[in-house]
């Protein structure tokens, strides 16, 4: 600070506070502009310093379990059909790299994701989502050896999927018991983020049980805020004790990326799937034969109920586990072997995961009195699972389903609009590119669709290369659209 520029500031400041404001500041010229240094405790880097141990152990121990898939598969993109391009002078000029022959293109998609190994002898867990639809997969270990992978079995309803290597003595991750997983507990998140291998993320469990997130079918997802981006999916969501309690599965995003809210299929769920996928290629789910919805307050006043506990059971099927038990409609389910009920999502979980052939107790109100009947669960029905029907024709790969409350009221379809609703186009199919998930398919040929029988009945009658006229529903529109073999 110079003389001048102290002259300067007594000119600009008048009285006696301004002098007294000066010599203020005049006299702490040469004092430091900052106070000393802070200073970290012994005792706090000690704790920090095991906690960054521990974390970094933690991630040593699970990284080699986990593995990069890479996958390709074919895609057969819509023939486009302008005439102009079809046209012979058009086509002189643009080519037929504009879709002039009308002819439908196939091309080779690649897709990345993650695994992990949780068996010595080579299989592994991944998302279906990840492997699906596959010409090729090519798994990739921690220590960069290379291996084909082999689909052992799918199950698009969890989003699961296993496959093997031909490999041996691999490292493992133990799969813990995520029902014993609570919010606010460390949790690290191992995968292959945009291909960048053996990516460890850390957070905590959010929350647990999530369902109707409109993943799967059968969703009862740990959510987690351990950064989950592209690639991750099929990976390990992995606790403190380096144990596997979840698949890294999906994200909730509005712009694809990262926004702290990711979801891991638990790791419980996903033992029984795998388990089954081995021994029988297929899952095998327990079935009890009831409808139902939740218990709300109003409900629970007209049955009589104190609380807003149980479900709700709207209808029971004719020949039924449930009905040959003597379960009826307008029961009231609190409790199924030994397990508390309050969400039909979790309940119909619960009884998945129940092997055919056990008989549970169920208790249940009626008339406001509790009851306890025993219940023999079977085998999900075939005629009562949603699975797609192949036809030879050009509907070859969609699936749909009949339209519920519940997907009319999700979906925002107005009351006037019936007909089915797709909930997948597989991968080569001849629709892909042209019909979507969603779309809700109101006519085939002119031929009205309200239901998913109706549906089955017209695509049967198709034949193959017979092109097909559709009338759908779309984003608030109805259109005409035709899928064309030429």
């Amino acid at each position: 600070m110079t003389t001048g520029k102290i002259q300067l500031w007594v000119v600009k400041v008048s009285g006696l506070l301004g002098v007294a404001i000066v010599l203020a500041a005049f006299a702490g010229f040469g004092s430091p502009a900052y106070s000393a240094e802070p200073k970290i405790s012994k005792e706090a880097i000690e704790i920090l310093s095991k906690t960054d141990r521990a974390m970094s152990e933690v991630a040593a121990a699970v990284k080699p379990a986990i593995v990069n898939i890479s996958s390709t598969h074919t895609v057969r993109s819509a023939a486009m059909n302008n005439p102009f391009l079809n046209d012979p002078f058009f086509r002189q000029f643009f080519g037929d790299q504009f879709g002039g022959t009308g002819k439908p293109k196939e091309f080779k998609q690649a897709s990345l994701g993650s695994g992990v190994i949780v068996d010595r002898e080579g299989y592994i867990l991944t998302n279906n989502h990840v492997v699906k639809d596959a010409d090729e997969i090519k798994v990739k270990l921690s220590d960069k050896r290379e291996f084909a992978g082999k689909v052992i079995g799918t199950d698009p309803k969890t989003d699961l999927a296993v496959i093997k290597i031909d490999a041996h003595n691999l490292p493992i991750l133990k799969l813990g018991d995520s029902d014993k997983m609570k919010v606010g507990q460390t949790v690290l998140a191992v995968g292959n983020p945009f291909g960048l291998n053996q990516t460890v993320t850390s957070g905590i469990v959010s929350a647990v049980g999530r369902a109707n997130v409109g993943i799967a079918d059968y969703e009862d997802f740990i959510q987690t805020d351990a950064p989950i981006n592209p690639g991750n999916s099929g990976g390990g969501l992995v606790n403190i004790h380096g144990e596997l309690i979840g698949i890294n599965t999906a994200i909730f995003s509005t712009s694809g990326g990262y926004q702290g809210i990711g979801f891991a299929i638990p790791s419980n769920m996903a033992k029984v799937v795998m388990n089954s996928l081995i021994k029988t290629g297929k899952v095998v789910r327990g079935w009890l034969g009831v409808s139902m919805q939740p218990m709300t307050q109003e409900l629970a006043k007209q049955f009589g109920l104190k609380e807003e506990n149980g479900v709700l059971v709207g209808d029971v099927n004719e020949d039924g586990p449930a009905e040959k038990a003597g379960i009826k409609r307008g029961d009231v389910i609190v409790e199924y072997n030994g397990t508390a009920v309050n969400d039909p999502v979790a309940f119909r979980n619960l009884v998945a995961g129940t092997a055919p052939n056990t008989t549970v107790p169920v208790q249940l109100i009626r008339d406001g009195k509790a009851e306890t009947v025993k219940v023999t669960i079977t085998e999900l029905p075939v005629s009562v699972q949603k699975t797609a029907k192949e036809y030879d024709n050009l509907l070859k790969g969609i699936q749909v389903q009949g339209i519920t409350p519940d997907i009319r009221q999700k979906l925002n379809i107005p009351r006037q609009v019936n007909g089915v609703v797709i909930t997948e186009v597989g991968g080569g199919s001849p629709a892909e590119g042209i019909l979507a998930q969603g779309d809700i398919i109101i006519e085939i040929d002119r031929q009205k669709i309200d239901s998913q029988k109706e549906y089955d009945k017209a695509a049967a009658a198709i034949k193959p290369g017979q092109d097909i006229l559709l009338l759908i529903y779309r984003n608030g529109s109805t259109l005409y659209m035709t899928l064309s073999a030429h």
